[in-house]
């Protein structure tokens, strides 16, 4: 294994600063949606795919690779979901084993009445604050950490 590469004080203190992005940022938009739709994060996470996917229809397992949850997690917030309403699960037709998740009417109307005041946040809190070169910039890093965590799972 060798000796452990500590973080010097500058990677130490960055790691922290993203950390408290990422949480903060988070929180940020779960208070948003709540607030202004109702709607969970969670909730949000799994409506956004079935909002995109052909008839809004994804099988379970699909979707939980989509958000990277882990079944179990998948298995209570689409119970929550359906006792709103917000979704229906389904038997797959190729495979019996299989779930089908499909968005409802009022799934539909909740993500498109929530998307807008959502994408205005992520915007304020995220987009906002960087110039296009930044964003750029990010983009290219971030891309490169997740081909480095990519190859970390392999």
């Amino acid at each position: 294994m060798g000796e452990a590469r500590w973080l010097d004080e500058q990677e130490a203190r960055v790691w922290k600063m993203y950390r408290d992005l990422r949480r903060d940022l988070q929180s940020a938009q779960d208070r948003q949606l709540l607030r202004d739709s109702g709607l969970s994060g969670a909730d949000y996470a799994l409506l956004v795919p079935l909002s995109e996917a052909p008839d809004g229809l994804l099988r379970s397992r699909e979707l939980g690779r989509e958000v990277g949850w882990e079944r179990s997690r998948l298995s209570h917030q689409i119970i929550r979901m359906e006792k709103r309403g917000l979704v229906t699960r389904e038997s797959c037709a190729d495979d019996a084993r299989g779930a089908m998740v499909r968005l409802t009417v009022s799934g539909r109307t909740a993500i498109e009445a929530a998307a807008p005041l959502h994408v205005e946040t992520v915007r304020r809190c995220f987009f906002d604050p960087l110039t296009s070169q930044e964003v750029d910039a990010l983009e290219s890093l971030i891309g490169k950490m997740l081909d480095a965590v990519g190859r970390e799972q392999e």
